[in-house]
């Protein structure tokens, strides 16, 4: 059965209305929290950071690090506190352990909890680790200070593996760096390198007890060295100490589905679909193009043997491209004929040992991958090629039945890439740039809430932007990264964001901490305030919609930079700001914010408004109209009711205006929901039709050409269809009141659920004849409203059944 196909029964829909009113919120807590020693979270640490000697500390460079010790017995409990830069991987008795540390920036370096006593026994017990530092390769996401590997015991009795000169350590000099320019991946790139590893220099099995560390020499730590927690009295270094916030991500095998095409080597039946060994001969070049079916982030792992000097490229791709063809040109994604493959790569080299593994130290994104293969004197024996995806562990935990296939598939397709664009931060794609854009965040996390539940990535992402802002009181555009770049609107739709976050979660003590963000902001907008209260231009770069791809997404301007969607998207910041104030107690804050959006509505009105044309103008001169700029007035109530309802369906009609591309048209549907047209929302998913009939398995990032195929920015209808067709809404802040206004369109009936901080909402609705049987289930202590084509009644805790 299909995941989305739910509710086909009765008995489902009871079992569903039972465990409603008695789920427990299950993400509350971090599961690391309580098993942190508290003096460490204010005291200077007993452990040090370590390095390896005489490197470069800021270059690319890959090091391991082991520390021996012994236990008289195995231990109940052994709980460790561990870090690096720029990344580690952890391995305890030779099983891997844990990876991080989770993304943040040197203010807020994040460490890893974890309980090593079920790997521990009694006698000799080795700890390991892998660390790496980037270099000038490093993915724009990758905040350093330098190459350094810390270990913390949580109490004395851990603290005998405290990382210190006791450790030894030696660099890995069998890795190189593979730099990929924006020219070769067809457009701007910034994950990260490639790995080029020879295998004949690798220190197989470094990680396990048994290995021979005779050589290796001490590590090197400094007296200003020693680990310290952000609220500790001084700070020795740049590692500002803070622990994890979120889980650990996911890891679980997939198989690859088929070989597409192969030349120089005779493919076995059952391979990739199975672990089937074949060899390439001596003195060959082999090729294999492998397909996934669907786009995955995943560790590629190829295990071989023999083949001493074989060099192996893994190529990976989201697509084929048309031979020859520009930027984006690719087609059916299911095509592979007359096409060509671009991708950035790893290499592996063979050094002719057994059951040699290789695994990149970053996972990839790609739903192809081509294996090129070209073998010396002896004979190299593909053991097996599988991946391990990864992703932060994000679960479906809504349920959406409308009897249709093709609803099905685009909430399967934007699960998916919803999930591709989550890992230890959100990230806009993870093929090109893999970095938190608060535009493109804002969309996920309300994914998140709907789709899962899970709020922790949402608060995660929330504080990373504040962290990110100026003295000015601008946030950076994304966080966290190493380049600072500023898209000033990008900040009011961060305010959007808490507002969210206050809206979905009952969390008041976490609004209030963001409150002086939010403050900081509006100052930020309002010194550039002209006497009307619109805005003047704005610094940096003002992105809003690459359907004004030519000005780099920048909608126009007048000459003092006066721009309509960007007032209102200021004027949308001080209602949300307005909100935030009131529900904290600051009453003359959120009057005085009132007062001013009263008159930045006004203004909006009075110089953008075009009675002739019954439009908002992008600019006062009134020459040019966006979707963009008459959905945010309709949603920031500068045109409301009659005249509202009038002017969307005026901009779903008049194709001259800027049609809003997959981004932007979250904000023009819920302008067709908040006027009261969603019955029309399900006939306004064409785009989405049209990327299933191209083969695309996640939502791209523009209409053809895109350079990337998963954007979760356009994962939108995930959020929609709970929120529209189901019409389940947040009433009050915390969740504490529900609203079901649902619009169904032309559907028969349509059922489903969603995660609710107190347990879950269940809506079934039938119609028949004009008459809707509608069903509730709402969680214990939580009321709302159901409203149906201008009639309402309550609903109260537990089931509640209605008909109109």
């Amino acid at each position: 059965m299909n995941r989305f196909q739910v509710f086909r029964s009765v008995l489902v829909f009871a079992w569903l209305l039972a465990v409603a009113a008695g789920m427990a919120n299950p993400f509350a807590q971090n599961d690391q929290s309580r098993l942190i020693n508290k003096e460490l979270l204010t005291k200077p640490w007993s452990a040090s950071w370590i390095t390896v000697p005489n490197v470069s500390l800021f270059d690319y460079g890959v090091y391991h690090f082991r520390r021996t010790f012994e236990l008289e017995a195995r231990p109940s409990t052994f709980v460790i506190h561990v870090t690096g830069d720029n990344r580690y991987q952890l391995f305890i008795n030779g099983h891997p352990s844990v990876w991080g540390p989770a993304r943040g920036d040197l203010n807020h370096w994040r460490y890893e909890t974890i309980d090593i006593a079920p790997h521990l026994r009694a006698g000799k017990n080795v700890i390991a680790a892998v660390v790496w530092n980037f270099g000038q390769y490093a993915p724009e996401t990758q905040v350093t200070d330098r190459t350094a590997f810390l270990l913390q015991g949580d109490t004395e009795a851990e603290r005998i593996v405290d990382t210190n000169t006791q450790w030894k350590c030696m660099r890995n000099t069998a890795y190189q760096p593979l730099h990929y320019t924006h020219a070769q991946m067809r457009g701007y790139f910034v994950a990260g390198p490639g790995d080029k590893v020879d295998g004949a220099n690798y220190p197989w099995g470094w990680q396990n007890p048994q290995f021979d560390d005779s050589a290796w020499i001490r590590a090197q730590t400094e007296g200003r060295w020693r680990g310290a927690p952000r609220d500790s009295r001084d700070a020795p270094n740049r590692w500002m100490l803070v622990p994890r916030n979120i889980p650990l991500m996911e890891e679980r095998p997939e198989r690859f589905a088929a070989v597409r095409r192969s030349s120089g080597v005779m493919m076995p039946a059952g391979f990739p679909k199975q672990p089937v060994a074949f060899t390439i001969p001596a003195n060959t070049r082999a090729r294999i193009l492998l397909d996934q079916s669907h786009l995955t982030t995943a560790f590629p792992e190829l295990i071989v043997s023999g083949g001493n000097g074989a060099v192996i490229e893994l190529g990976y791709a989201e697509s084929l491209y048309n031979a020859g063809g520009q930027r984006g040109g690719k087609g059916n994604r299911n095509d592979i004929e007359g096409k060509e493959f671009i991708g950035y790569y790893d290499i592996f080299t063979s050094g002719g040992g057994s059951h040699r593994m290789f695994r990149p130290l970053w996972w990839r994104t790609y739903r192809y991958v081509d294996l090129k293969i070209e073998t010396k004197a002896e004979p190299l024996r593909i053991e097996d090629l599988r991946g391990v995806y990864t992703g932060y562990p994000f679960e479906m935990n809504a349920k959406f039945d409308a009897g249709s296939e093709r609803l099905d598939r685009i909430l399967e397709v934007g699960w998916r890439t919803a999930r591709l664009c989550a890992h230890e931060t959100y990230m806009d794609c993870p093929y090109y740039e893999q970095l938190q854009y608060v535009g493109d965040t804002r969309i996920q996390a309300l994914v998140s809430l709907y789709n899962s539940g899970d709020a922790r990535l949402m608060k995660n992402a929330i504080s990373q932007i504040n962290d990110s802002r100026t003295a000015e009181g601008a946030t950076m555009s994304r966080a966290p990264t190493r380049q600072q770049q500023y898209i000033p609107p990008f900040s009011l739709w961060w305010i959007g964001m808490v507002h969210d976050y206050w809206r979905y979660q009952d969390d008041a003590e976490f609004v209030r901490e963001m409150l002086p963000g939010v403050r900081a902001v509006l100052d930020f907008f309002g010194r550039h305030r002209k006497a009307n209260g619109s805005l003047k231009q704005m610094p940096w770069w003002n992105y809003v919609d690459w359907a004004w791809r030519q000005t780099g997404g920048v909608p126009p301007m007048g000459d003092d930079g006066s721009s309509a969607v960007i007032d209102l998207q200021y004027l949308m910041a001080l209602d949300w700001a307005a909100d935030l104030e009131e529900a904290q107690g600051s009453k003359r804050q959120s009057s005085d914010l009132r007062e001013e959006a009263a008159g930045l509505r006004a203004t909006i009105r009075r110089i953008y408004w075009d009675s002739t044309r019954g439009l908002i103008a992008d600019t006062p001169a009134k020459s040019e109209y966006s979707q963009q700029a008459n959905s945010l007035a309709v949603l920031a109530r500068v045109i409301d009711d009659d005249d509202a309802r009038a002017l969307v369906n005026r901009i779903l009609s008049d194709s001259s205006l800027t049609q809003c591309t997959y981004y932007f048209r979250h904000y023009l549907h819920s302008a067709v929901n908040q006027v009261g047209e969603g019955d029309r929302y399900l006939d306004l998913l064409g785009e989405w039709d049209k990327m299933l009939a191209i083969g695309l398995t996640t939502w791209a990032e523009t209409p053809d050409p895109s350079r990337s195929d998963c954007h979760a920015w356009s994962a939108s209808p995930n959020y929609e269809l709970f929120r529209t067709v189901l019409g389940i809404d947040s009433s009050g802040p915390g969740f504490n009141r529900v609203s079901i206004r649902p619009f169904p369109g032309k559907l028969a009936q349509v059922s489903g659920s969603i995660p609710h901080p107190k347990g879950r909402i269940v809506v079934s609705l039938k119609l028949d004849g004009g008459k809707l049987n509608a069903e509730v289930s709402l969680p214990q202590a939580v009321e709302g409203e159901f409203i149906w084509r201008g009639a309402q009644q309550p609903l109260k805790a537990g089931l509640n059944k209605l008909s109109f």
